[in-house]
């Protein structure tokens, strides 16, 4: 009788420690709680986020110039004979569309083939620039929710493997909302970049089609003036 009651008396000694141990603070307790998948996604997200900042400031910047009012301008300077100044005005900014431009006037002179051929290259040295790693944007969007599947999976296999060694039931509830917790918050954290990344895949996919669509109308107009300033000449 005596050496049982000093067995539950030991045991609930044990389970009260065990309640009471202290918990790890800063990146090692996040790291126990979140689990190393949700770590990576992070990063992740950090790649994601650069990412999307780099092409939006690369689309805006670089392909801000109107081009319906450059072809305006180099068509009257054309049609004046003034070549020279249209040169000059496309050099006023390292911008792609000037560079189609540019590379057009200064082989005005040399005939009619070699007019289409420089814009022809410019365009299509232009092209891999404009999409450039916004398809990179639909992997990463995988990869953060396998990852955030993966830290779901893990937490549940640490709570259940946990549980089978506590008896007490208060400790058995808190390590059982914890591993729920870790699930849930590495689905959340892969969903959400999931989602952002489909978002800004969409936004940026579209915003290239057009900049690719008016680059390639423009180019158009581009070669018919020259090629019909030339002939008129």
């Amino acid at each position: 009788m005596k050496s049982a009651l000093v067995q539950l008396l030991l045991l609930a000694q044990q389970n009260n420690d065990a309640a009471h141990q202290p918990e790890a603070v800063g990146l090692a307790g996040l790291y126990e709680k979140l689990g190393w998948p949700f770590f990576v996604n992070i990063f992740i997200s950090i790649i994601v986020l650069a990412t999307i900042a780099e092409r939006v400031i690369f689309l805006v910047t670089k392909f801000r110039v109107n081009s319906k009012e450059l072809l305006a301008q180099v068509r009257k300077l054309v049609q004046a004979g003034n070549i020279d100044r249209a040169i000059k005005l496309c050099e006023a900014a390292d911008v792609p569309i000037l560079r189609v431009f540019r590379a057009g006037l200064m082989q005005v002179n040399r005939g009619e083939d070699a007019v289409v051929v420089a814009i022809e290259e410019q365009v299509m040295d232009i092209e891999p620039q404009v999409n450039k790693r916004i398809g990179a944007l639909w992997s990463l969007a995988n990869i953060a929710t396998l990852f955030g599947l993966l830290g779901t999976i893990l937490g549940l296999i640490h709570t259940f493997s946990a549980l089978d060694r506590v008896s007490d039931p208060g400790r058995r509830q808190q390590l059982l909302a914890r591993g729920i917790s870790e699930a849930m918050n590495n689905t959340a954290l892969g969903l959400g970049i999931a989602v952002t990344c489909m978002v800004a895949h969409l936004l940026l996919h579209g915003y290239a089609k057009r900049i690719l669509a008016d680059l390639e109308l423009t180019s158009s107009k581009l070669t018919n003036l020259l090629t019909t300033s030339r002939t008129q000449s």
